[in-house]
């Protein structure tokens, strides 16, 4: 599956704000207040959002959990109904575009969109491209048992299991390493 490099920036993104949602009660939202959302929009590079406010944050916070559950969805039809309607929502309106050193890519947002419409549009495009390859099954939540992450595994042959091997892992792969070890010794 080819994947452009704004369509890698989207799905990044919506990985990155799908993460956002506390994981437990105890655990602190990414996006608590103003000042996160800015810097959220200033690490993604998103553009064209103009100055954010209090309604903004609302928008972007009802629908990173309506992302969140494409990632949950069992199966194809039901993540292509979700991101239909997310993308509906938006009044996506596709245009070419090359700004800020970047070639022709296309964006899905109008002009003067929020930056929930803005990411509505964007991301939820990324993620309906996955639905129409046949890839729904790409878009996961991490299987250690005390993280929900959601990441979408670009590995060549699907295997992919953990946000992060360097930490969900490797922390899985000891913790068997340590019992085999014990079991042995037992």
């Amino acid at each position: 599956m080819l994947i452009t490099h704004d369509t890698r920036c989207a799905l990044d993104t919506v990985v990155d704000l799908v993460n956002t949602v506390p994981e437990d009660e105890a655990a602190p939202d990414g996006l608590a207040d103003l000042a996160a959302l800015q810097e959220f929009v200033g690490t993604h590079d998103i553009s064209d959002v103009g100055v954010l406010s209090e309604l903004d944050l609302s928008a972007v916070r009802r629908i990173r959990g309506r992302f969140a559950a494409v990632f949950a969805a069992p199966d194809a039809r039901t993540a292509a109904g979700l991101i239909n309607d997310l993308v509906a929502a938006a009044g996506t309106t596709p245009r070419l575009t090359d700004h800020d050193g970047y070639d022709w890519h296309i964006h899905y947002f109008a002009p003067g969109a929020s930056v929930a419409d803005h990411l509505t549009a964007d991301c939820g495009m990324a993620l309906a491209f996955f639905v129409v390859a046949g890839e729904q099954e790409r878009l996961r939540r991490c299987e250690a048992p005390d993280c929900r992450r959601a990441f979408v595994d670009l590995s060549r042959n699907r295997s992919r299991r953990y946000c992060d091997s360097r930490t969900c892992g490797n922390r899985l792969h000891v913790a068997a390493y340590r019992a085999r070890r014990k079991e042995a010794a037992g």
